[in-house]
């Protein structure tokens, strides 16, 4: 019989405690779902529904210093997966490549820090995230380790700053670390609500 992941096997576990307690006409126990499976919204789940919805992107950007501009317009829709993730498919042209990326952001509360991926379909790498907002809370910092642009052989810090301008407004920021510990920017995209 093959093993499924244990996340997989988990949340089914979760699952069929929840089908049991709603086919139940007794008041469910608290034995029948596992301790941290129905988890309510945090003011920070909450913050992660605003990037919800239709975007038009328009960027530019570099692969490091002194590296040629390029320019970007492309197309990003985010939706919610219940009340503690959300997850935002971006669609361009690169090169006159199609280019898909998937970002999926949630927030750990045993951790303390918002949390999440960004795959897409030039790249091998997963890009897992670990991030803080700020104390206005309309920044959004994340960081994460890829590949350095001067030595693919070696992993570097990136940061993704995501500001809030309005409902209808918002800036993703990126830059690298140089190794004497400072940031390089290395894009910016200004995203525009359709809906």
């Amino acid at each position: 019989m093959s093993k499924l992941p244990l996340a997989l096997s988990l949340s089914f576990v979760a699952m069929l405690g929840a089908c049991r307690s709603t086919h139940n006409s007794s008041a469910p126990s608290d034995s029948q779902v596992p301790a941290g499976f129905q988890a309510a919204a945090s003011a920070e789940h909450k913050w992660l529904r605003q990037l919800v919805g239709e975007w038009n992107v328009v960027g530019e950007g570099s692969m490091g210093e002194g590296q040629p501009s390029m320019k970007l317009e492309s197309t990003e829709s985010v939706r919610s997966i219940g009340d503690l993730w959300v997850q935002g498919e971006s669609r361009a042209t690169m090169d006159g490549q199609p280019f898909t990326a998937v970002m999926t952001l949630g927030y750990d509360t045993r951790a303390g820090k918002f949390v999440g991926s960004w795959v897409d379909s030039m790249q091998t790498h997963q890009w897992v995230y670990r991030g803080t907002l700020d104390a206005e809370q309309r920044v959004l910092t994340l960081e994460t380790e890829g590949p350095s642009f001067t030595d693919a052989a070696k992993n570097t810090l990136f940061r993704d700053a995501i500001e809030l301008v309005d409902a209808n407004h918002k800036v993703l920021r990126s830059s690298v670390r140089n190794p004497d510990g400072t940031w390089t920017p290395i894009m910016t995209a200004t995203y525009t609500r359709r809906r």
